[in-house]
């Protein structure tokens, strides 16, 4: 027998559920009772037409109407405790439970379930919690308004709104295996998963089935690429635990904000229902699949539509309805469009008004952009922005920052560890003049031979130190892009205040051992956009930071409402 899967309403659940020994008791408590009758109740308050799901339920059939529960007992319990609750207290109208529930190894928790005995709650482990959820579910119709109304309105909801998913696992599949799967190793049902479930299961031909899910591990291998996965989307794969789940999710049309962790499954099954054909529906998940692998793979598609999303401005779900309906050329004028929107300027102003202090955002995005187009220009294609490496490098998600090019306003925190470490970092720069800088270079030494240096005499020798590594003319564009970067400094913060000749040294190095660096950073600290014959190379001069200007000016010209003012 082949696996089963679909869709079913509360109601329609029937049958006699065999509990099998590697499954604990019943376990619930009252805020999951509470909170299992609250989501149903609260449909009824909002839109009656819409469907509810509570979670899969997974069986193995052992008989006619006969099945091996593998998960799903504690929902499958309380549906029962609620029915017999509702025929007890509302007589016959409501009808007994369709279903029952038996055990392998706690022979009396049946009997106690059709006849809830308070008197022998504490009889053994299995009593107390049934009975407890017993009491539990007339205390919350006690709480909830008339009973007269609210027993026939769960009723109706239970009969035509609240869903499970009846996932019926083929007869030689390791149930135990599976029930450890789903629950001790904490590993859920995907969307995914259901939906290859409902391919194979509705395909007869043993030989198109291993082709599908051939396919589909080919798909999902693929997505595990992570130069396409993190071109397609923000998200790490905690959030995706399937790659494939982020292409089901693109073709449902499911929100960001959709809370329903079913709902692209109820998708594609409605699909199933309506008579769709199953083999044209998986053709189009396959070029759909397609189309995105076309985008990696096309220069101009990945770096605009990649920093659309990579910004944030939009994601990949935007991206897929912009596209649908144009030709490339169109598309492609759209892309640009949506760039231009994304760094527009408010009326009145220039981007030379945007500072660190209340303009961060907008900045980090007009440096990206900054980034990704210079890649994208430059060698004829030879070049790819690496947005892996930007978003989820070697040291977490998404930890590339705005920094100062060259910071003179370093914060006063500290402690003696770090205060030591810039002290020494900044004695390597002034080095490069000792005979102008022996002086301060021995007043280092001095603090650094110190058991515990004193705050005030650190923050004394800083003000030296900065003055005499930072070009006099920084401090009116200390704030200003002209002054910023895409630099990663977060765990060092002795270099992220640091002057700029201390923060190029560190970057030539991590450049030197295979750190990733983006592109204008790392032309901004080597001064290639500074003519040679105007190039300082310790520090961060006004011509450096026009130069800078400049550059960001030529290559987002068809972005940009007006330059950047150059000073």
């Amino acid at each position: 027998m082949t696996a089963v899967l679909e869709t079913k309403f509360v109601n329609d659940i029937a049958g006699k559920f065999f509990v099998p020994a590697y499954q604990r008791g019943y376990r619930w408590g009252k805020v999951e009772v509470n909170r299992l009758l609250d989501d149903v109740y609260n449909l009824s308050k909002y839109d009656e037409r819409r469907n509810y799901c509570l979670q899969p339920i997974v069986v193995k059939k052992l008989g006619d109407d006969e099945f091996e529960l593998v998960d799903g007992q504690q929902r499958l319990t309380t549906i029962f405790l609620i029915y017999k609750y509702m025929f007890e207290e509302g007589g016959r109208f409501f009808g007994e439970p369709k279903f029952s529930l038996d055990y392998e190894t706690r022979k009396g928790s049946k009997n106690f379930l059709a006849n809830v005995d308070l008197d022998k709650r504490e009889d053994n482990i299995d009593f107390y919690f049934i009975a407890d959820a017993y009491e539990n579910i007339k205390a919350w119709f006690a709480d909830n308004g008339e009973i007269s109304v609210t027993m026939p309105k769960i009723k109706t909801l239970f009969a035509d709104n609240v869903k499970i998913i009846w996932y019926e696992v083929d007869a030689t599949e390791d149930a135990a295996a599976m029930f450890t799967r789903l629950n001790i190793g904490k590993i859920p049902l995907t969307n995914s998963e259901l939906v290859k479930a409902n391919f194979l299961s509705a395909e007869s031909d043993a030989r198109r089935q291993d082709e599908i899910a051939l396919q589909w591990d080919n798909l999902e291998k693929e997505l595990h690429n992570d130069s396409l996965w993190y071109f397609l989307t923000n998200n790490s794969t905690e959030k995706y635990q399937t790659r494939i789940d982020l292409i089901l999710d693109l073709m449902s049309s499911k929100r960001l904000d959709d809370k329903e962790k079913y709902s692209t499954f109820f998708y594609f099954d409605d699909l199933k229902r309506q008579g769709k054909d199953l083999n044209s529906i998986w053709q189009e998940i396959v070029r759909n699949f397609l189309l995105l692998k076309d985008w990696r793979e096309n220069h101009e598609f990945y770096h605009k539509i990649g920093y659309l999303i990579a910004s944030g401005y939009k994601n990949l779900s935007d991206i897929y309805a912009e596209f649908h309906g144009k030709t490339k050329k169109k598309f492609l004028a759209r892309l640009d469009e949506l760039i231009k929107a994304s760094v527009k300027l408010e009326a009145g102003k220039n981007y030379s008004d945007w500072n660190y202090n209340d303009d961060a955002e907008k900045i980090r995005r007009l440096l990206l952009l900054f980034n990704v187009e210079s890649v994208r220009q430059n060698g004829e294609q030879s070049q790819w922005f690496p947005f892996d490496k930007y978003k989820f490098g070697d040291k977490g998600k998404n930890s590339w920052s705005l920094e100062h090019i060259h910071a003179v306003n370093s914060q006063d925190r500290g402690n003696q560890e770090q205060w030591r470490e810039w002290l020494k970092l900044h004695r390597a720069s002034l080095e490069n003049f000792p005979d102008e800088n022996k002086f301060l270079l021995d007043e280092i030494d001095k603090l650094l031979a110190v058991k515990d240096i004193r705050g005030e005499k650190f923050l004394g020798l800083r003000q030296k130190i900065l003055k005499k590594l930072s070009p006099e003319d920084i401090s009116d564009d200390v704030d200003s892009i002209a002054n910023l970067a895409l630099l990663k400094c977060e765990n060092n913060s002795a270099l992220g205040n640091s002057v700029f000749d201390v923060k190029r040294n560190e970057i030539i190095e991590l450049d030197k051992n295979g750190a990733f660096i983006p592109f204008c950073t790392k032309m901004a600290f080597l001064k290639y956009y500074t003519k040679a014959e105007k190039n300082q190379i310790h520090f961060w001069s006004a011509t450096d930071r026009r130069a800078y200007l400049g550059a960001i000016n030529r290559v987002l010209k068809n972005f940009l409402a007006e330059p950047i003012k150059e000073g």
